[in-house]
């Protein structure tokens, strides 16, 4: 049981848009995105909500894209390199070990309260809500709002209702 629903299907969901420069692709999943701003604070150049299409991938290197692109505090932006050759590495490190109630994983887990956003939890924990148990491997933002659509989880409705804390 995953209480990420949309989590199998965001590779299909038709809102999903890739922009590439030829060097690397960039891959938008709306659907992930929380709102949080760094792309666009950090590289207006590149990410502009308000054009169209809102990225434009000569707007800046592509070393300089891919460093924005892994500060995305979700998997709204990826990307990946055309010709292959170059190694990838996810934008965190990944832990294999078995999660259990005396072994979270490699290392502590972290808290941090988004002012006027999520609550993020990075590393392996184990989440229980509405008597179900799951796993987690990876960075994940909880609601705090309580207006998300997909509960617990953020899904950037604390911008749009004007969240303040």
């Amino acid at each position: 049981m995953s209480f990420f629903k949309k989590e199998n299907n965001k590779n299909r969901d038709s809102n999903n848009r890739q922009y590439t420069n030829g060097e690397i692709t960039v891959y938008w999943r709306p659907a992930e995105c929380i709102h949080s701003t760094i792309c666009y604070r950090n590289l207006i150049e590149v990410f502009n909500p308000a054009k169209r299409p809102w990225v434009n991938m000569s707007g800046a290197s592509s070393d300089k894209i891919i460093d924005i692109v892994k500060k995305c505090p979700t998997n709204a932006l990826t990307y990946t390199y055309n010709n292959g050759n170059k190694s990838e590495k996810p934008p965190y490190d990944l832990c294999d070990n078995e999660i259990t109630v005396n072994n979270v994983g490699c290392n502590d887990i972290t808290l941090e309260i988004i002012k006027g956003g999520p609550l993020v939890v990075n590393n392996n924990f184990k989440l229980i809500y509405n008597n179900k148990i799951e796993y987690i491997k990876r960075t994940t933002y909880f609601c705090r709002c309580g207006k998300s659509g997909r509960m617990p989880f953020c899904d950037g409705n604390h911008s749009k209702i004007g969240f303040k804390d």
